[in-house]
């Protein structure tokens, strides 16, 4: 008797795509935030809590949007970022 052939590796849960206009939507309210230096609450794909803070910088050769608050900097993936909010 043959078996059913099985999947031998466990597939990570995928990103949730986005069409071109919520990215759009999406880059608009960053760059919005950037401009006036206001704060920021960010809902990052993979993280529990979200990312709170101010855009310091938007790099699009490797499409991270830096962030800072007390002094803490980090990095995101822009296509990581689902929402963002004001503060």
């Amino acid at each position: 008797m043959i078996g059913l052939p099985t999947l031998s590796k466990k597939y990570a849960a995928l990103r949730p795509t986005r069409d071109e206009f919520e990215l759009e939507e999406l880059g608009n309210r960053l760059i919005e935030a950037q401009e006036e230096g206001a704060e920021i609450f960010l809902t990052v794909w993979g993280m529990d809590e979200q990312v709170r803070g101010r855009i310091i910088n938007m790099d699009p050769r490797t499409r991270l949007v830096h962030i800072e608050r007390d002094g803490d900097r980090l990095k995101v993936s822009y296509l990581d970022i689902m929402k963002a909010e004001r503060a």
